[in-house]
């Protein structure tokens, strides 16, 4: 690592009514790992935006210096004929395309006689594809990938513009553990070949073991830079940077007074509802009042498919098994039925089935009980806006108003209006699948205290978590998931990751 490739002085964004960045200022040095952390809203994907040209020169104030040279980018095919890539939180592959016909969208390999070559094309995949150690045939449609591999082939395609600075916006948010060892390990390869990379990242676990620095921005201001060989270079550090204060632990304290049953699910039984194959198979498992009850396994355990399976049979075929609620055995047939019967559910892709992005704070939190503020077939607008505003103030969430296009909203807050919406229905349990996804130290705390608040008014809730210190640091017990069933049931007191980890990924063969 040598001298900076990249300065980025004094950068100012404003957007109607609210400034979200003012005078940032970054320096990333040649060849190395350079990350950047905030919380939701801090202004990170922002900057990076500004410096990819999303938003084009003379949409903010400052100045821009790549590989020495003053850089004014009216959009991204300027930054990308630099040699700048990013590829977003959200990927942007054509799903029915081929692996190889994304790569090259809109850079396609062309013959003398300028129609595609697709022997060129599909060869030149293949050896871009190998060299980001993914071995699929370049044919095969994106759709048919997980999230892991669509990640890299976003490499692939970026290595394929002859990318010299790659920025990655939250590469590990949607991964298990396995996918997201790949892609760091292939982010230290790169460093090695002299691309320089930029990501941006909630996961300080990671942050601290790959990153050569690290900039921390609040409020869109830069806090400070970091040099992560440096002792004093600690996670503490980077969270009191990033949220203005010290967090005496990353999980609130509680007191653990469980009461009565409330949920008991027995033998649960779900068929995939496409193919020939059990993803739930005989789970068995209950909550009490005032309990948080965590669900852990490996991906394609079989986590979001049981629960989206109790919440009103929205997932799966030929269901079978009991379900009890307060002792009665209930059906709930229809999503209707899992609220009517007091059960509530939300989504691990609060983007895509927990909220209507382009509607508001007010529709989305009255959009599960609507029946609530009917009279006579009409939805009463002052009873929405009153109950909304309560949600709002509950929840602390941050927008101008209940009338704020949720989708404008940080990932932080989106999931307080999620959460929002269940409590207006007045679950006795609460399923919460991934709840803390793609949001900063800072909302998770936040997000803790909520479910905290909500066990101690007696309700039920279970958390299903890709991240083991997750559940150990906020359940009372944990069941494990391997292979559709139940391997183990441990109370936190006796659970670690390590046990954890073995039970699930305990042998099928062996469970039960």
């Amino acid at each position: 690592m040598g001298e900076n490739i990249l300065e980025m002085r004094n950068i100012t964004k404003t957007f109607p009514g609210v400034a979200a960045l003012q005078d940032v200022s970054l320096a990333v040095r040649r060849g190395e790992i350079h990350a950047i952390c905030g919380e939701n809203g801090a202004g990170k994907s922002t900057l990076m935006k500004v410096l990819s040209g999303v938003y084009p020169s003379g949409s903010y104030d400052g100045e821009i210096v790549f590989d020495g040279e003053p850089v004014h980018f009216r959009g991204i095919r300027d930054s990308e004929s630099h040699g700048i890539v990013i590829i977003h939180q959200e990927l942007a592959l054509v799903p029915y395309l081929s692996i190889a016909e994304n790569i090259f969208l809109g850079n396609e390999r062309r013959g003398r006689s300028r129609l595609i070559d697709w022997n060129r094309a599909n060869a030149e995949a293949a050896r871009l594809l190998a060299s980001v150690g993914l071995h699929e045939n370049p044919v095969t449609p994106v759709i048919q990938l997980g999230v892991g591999k669509q990640q890299l082939v976003e490499i692939a395609k970026a290595l394929s513009k002859k990318v010299r600075l790659l920025i990655l916006d939250e590469p590990t948010a949607a991964l298990n553990d396995i996918d997201s060892k790949h892609l760091l390990d292939l982010m230290r390869r790169l460093r090695d070949q002299g691309i320089t990379c930029i990501m941006i990242s909630h996961k300080l676990g990671e942050v601290t073991s790959i990153a050569d620095s690290t900039t921390v921005i609040r409020d869109g201001r830069t806090v400070e830079t970091l040099d992560m060989s440096d002792a004093a270079a600690t996670q503490e550090r980077i969270i009191r940077g990033m949220v203005g204060r010290d967090l005496a632990t990353f999980y609130p304290e509680r007191e653990s007074t469980p009461g009565d049953e409330v949920l008991r699910i027995e033998d649960w039984t779900v068929r995939h509802p496409t193919q020939d194959r059990l993803v739930v198979d005989g789970a068995s498992l209950n909550v009490r009042a005032g309990e948080v009850v965590g669900i852990a396994g490996l991906m394609g355990a079989g986590r979001t498919e049981l629960a989206m399976s109790v919440f009103g049979r929205s997932y799966g075929r030929d269901i079978s098994g009991r379900l009890f609620v307060h002792g009665r055995e209930v059906k709930a047939r229809t999503v209707a039925e899992a609220i009517e019967n007091g059960i509530a559910y939300a989504t691990e892709d609060r983007k895509h089935y927990g909220l209507n992005l382009i509607n508001d704070v007010r529709g989305n939190i009255s959009a599960a009980a609507l029946d609530k503020l009917a009279r006579l077939g009409w939805v009463d607008g002052n009873k929405e806006i009153k109950v909304a505003e309560q949600g709002r103030r509950d929840m602390n969430i941050k927008s101008r108003s209940v009338m704020s296009v949720v989708g404008e909203l940080s990932g932080g807050n989106q999931q307080k209006v999620v959460l929002s919406k269940w409590l207006f229905t007045d679950p006795d349990v609460l399923i919460l699948d991934e709840p803390t996804r793609g949001i900063d130290v800072g909302a998770k705390f936040e997000i803790y205290t909520i479910i905290n608040r909500l066990v101690a008014d007696g309700k039920a809730v279970i958390i299903i978590s890709s991240e083991l210190p997750e559940l150990l640091g906020m359940c009372d017990r944990i069941y494990t998931l391997a292979a559709g069933r139940i391997s183990g049931e441990l109370p936190v007191g006796e659970a670690t990751q390590e046990n954890l980890m073995e039970l699930m990924t305990k042998d099928k063969d062996l469970v039960g």
